[in-house]
């Protein structure tokens, strides 16, 4: 057997050790996850949660879009151990879009190489061939900020193939126009958007009609008390929060002309763990 505890404290090489216990299996550390842990983590009603993972389940591909703050990555990764019934982080991967993020980093391209040029596949290929190989799992890639860049450019001729009536569907690609290729119907997309960002405008219809849109909202409600209430701090106290941060946003929310409901503050800023 292998002493994995000496390895790492002996190696230069952390990563190596962390791939070799990949190779080996022995990073294989999964644990159920229900509908109840995640509600357990979040301030939003388990019937809204519901709502959301039917939805992700359905329609293949969500956009979580609300305020700076309002835990968007965070839900979406509990969406996404819901969705698997475990949390395993071997079947969720997680990217951002930029406004350099372009269709050869997510589906296929060429990179140089000390030889010349050399075909690479992106993320997404890479995570469709997993999700190919293994059609008794589910698969999930969180897009964060997926308004950040040039969408038609990134998904290329793979924004029909994502639709849930497209999947399994053959087509060739841009720079393998001799293969078919198809996105498996066991992967699901979650982008997230905050509606502060005046890049939203970059959204396309094209791709708004293949996503559905989740709007996330401020929680500072009952359990968000309870949750600083266990943290420590005093009822009084936590009353004088919620009070404040609510009327704050309301007057945020209705000023129209400069601000909005985009432009509310969200609780994750006043968690004391930072969640």
């Amino acid at each position: 057997s292998i002493v994995l505890k000496t390895l790492t404290d002996i190696t230069k090489y952390p990563h190596y050790v962390e791939r070799l216990k990949e190779l080996l299996g022995m990073n294989k550390e999964t644990q159920e996850y229900t509908i109840a842990d995640a509600t357990s983590e979040l301030f939003m009603p388990t019937e809204d949660f519901n709502e959301y993972l039917n939805l992700l389940k359905t329609k293949k591909n969500i956009v979580l879009q609300g305020p700076p703050g309002v835990g968007k990555t965070f839900v979406s990764k509990r969406l996404a151990y819901c969705l698997l019934g475990e949390k395993d982080d071997s079947k969720v991967k997680m990217i951002q879009f930029h406004q350099s993020y372009s269709y050869e980093d997510f589906i296929q391209g060429f990179r140089p190489t000390k030889d010349g040029f050399e075909l690479t596949n992106g993320v997404f290929y890479n995570l469709c061939s997993q999700a190919e190989r293994d059609p008794d799992s589910k698969y999930v890639l969180v897009i964060d900020e997926i308004n950040r860049g040039n969408l038609s450019k990134i998904f290329g001729e793979l924004l029909m193939l994502i639709e849930s009536d497209k999947r399994g569907q053959k087509l060739s690609l841009t720079y393998s126009p001799d293969s078919n290729f198809s996105v498996p119907k066991n992967l699901f997309l979650i982008g997230t958007m905050n509606t502060a960002d005046r890049s939203i405008a970059m959204v396309d219809y094209a791709l708004r009609r293949r996503f559905s849109f989740i709007s996330l909202s401020p929680q500072f409600n009952d359990k968000y008390k309870q949750y600083l209430v266990a943290a420590g701090f005093k009822s009084k106290f936590c009353d004088q929060i919620i009070n404040g941060l609510n009327a704050l946003n309301n007057e945020i929310k209705s000023d129209k002309n400069n601000l909005g409901d985009g432009y509310q503050i969200g609780h994750s800023y006043f968690c004391p763990d930072g969640s």
